[in-house]
């Protein structure tokens, strides 16, 4: 926490602040409530379909928080901060308490006490895409959801709706909205400011890079690129599919990647590599869950028994697999800079891998209580 009379040193900040108690100047980087560290704060927000229990588990210490119940939880999603557990009739909001603010140059790292926010009506799986200053719950029955991320983060539940959006993304300052086949750029609060020239077919998925944002169509992938101060402002490019195969329909990677990985079906795996605009289609067979930690890193993919397999992303071909790291029901591969989390709601734990070392079981966590639903956050 940050003291009276202390001197604040923030490493790739342009200054140094004191504060005094005669005259407090507000720190670089100071954030009300939050505590700031110097690596990013990793934390699991977990839910039990059973009993309903939530619970945050801190990935530094180990140390896991109740947050109540919430029942029928059929899915859960994140923005790297907040995490949104789905039910049939609403969408619950969990404040994880870690986050990470990038600008650019140097990064923010911080932890707080995590919490229930509150609900927002629709349930039904929603799609979640944020930024510093908004986030977009899209609903797959149709109709999408802005929050106010400044509000949310003070524990206040404000939103507008943006009228026909099937997909809506939060990116450089703007909204990009699908509806139908078309693709518009909107401001935050809704006004249209351009239709994007190229269309999406039945937009599913989606992804924000360091290289531009992404859109799943039943065709490819449609990478949409440029900023509301350039001259020409954004451009959207298509990348096809290379072979026959189901399509993308949702996007797995680590934040900042510009490595996408998403199941083909029941067939393999896609790899998308947004710099190259390439895909790749690996024959992985039926896999419940894909993840990949960005360019040269292994795909990580997640079987019906458990089993957590590496492929080497160039060949295709399998390097590793693990014994069955839990009895089935399990199904999310959440990965950051060094490891992957799988969770296992029979064994009650959360395994910890590095996926860098053959797969190698680095932590088990041991748990009072059944995962079945896990987001990573923090990052």
């Amino acid at each position: 926490m940050f003291v009276a009379l202390a001197v604040i040193a923030v490493a790739g900040c342009a200054e140094h602040t004191v504060r005094e108690e005669t005259h407090e100047a507000v720190p670089h980087g100071y954030v009300a409530g939050a505590e700031e560290s110097a690596e990013a704060q990793s934390r699991l927000v977990l839910a039990d379909s059973g009993t309903g229990g939530v619970r945050v588990l801190d990935l530094i210490t180990g140390e896991v928080e109740s947050l109540g119940t919430v029942r029928d939880v059929g899915a859960i999603t994140g923005d790297g901060r907040f995490a949104y557990l789905s039910t049939p009739a609403a969408t619950h909001i969990v404040d994880s308490g870690a986050w990470t603010v990038d600008h650019g140059d140097h990064v923010h790292y911080y932890r707080a006490r995590p919490r229930l926010v509150g609900t927002v009506s629709g349930g039904g799986r929603p799609a979640a895409a944020g930024d510093t200053a908004v986030t977009a719950l899209s609903f797959a029955d149709g109709g999408a959801l802005v929050l106010d991320r400044a509000r949310l983060e003070k524990g206040e539940v404000t939103h507008t709706s943006q009228a026909g959006a099937v997909l809506a993304v939060p990116y450089a300052e703007r909204l990009l909205v699908a509806r139908g086949d078309a693709v518009e750029v909107r401001r935050r609060d809704g006004a249209p400011v351009a239709r994007l020239a190229e269309p999406c077919r039945e937009p599913r998925g989606h992804a924000v890079t360091r290289r531009g944002a992404v859109l799943g169509c039943a065709d490819g992938a449609l990478l949409i690129s440029g900023n509301v101060t350039g001259k020409g402002g954004f451009t959207a490019e298509k990348i096809g599919y290379p072979a026959k195969a189901p399509r993308a329909t949702a996007f797995s990677h680590r934040p900042g990647s510009t490595t996408l990985a998403a199941r083909a079906g029941t067939r393999g795996t896609w790899l998308l590599d947004v710099s190259a605009k390439a895909w790749k289609f690996l024959e992985t067979g039926p896999m419940v869950a894909v993840n990949t930690a960005g360019a040269g890193s292994p795909v990580l993919t997640l079987d019906a028994g458990g089993v957590l397999h590496a492929f080497d992303p160039g060949s295709g071909k399998r390097i590793a697999s693990t014994k069955p790291l839990s009895g089935g029901g399990g199904g999310s591969i959440q990965v950051d800079t060094t490891r992957a989390y799988v969770n296992d709601p029979a064994g009650r734990a959360v395994h910890e891998i590095d996926y860098n070392d053959r797969l190698r079981r680095a932590r088990t966590f041991t748990l009072d209580f059944r995962p079945t639903h896990m987001v990573e956050t923090g990052r």
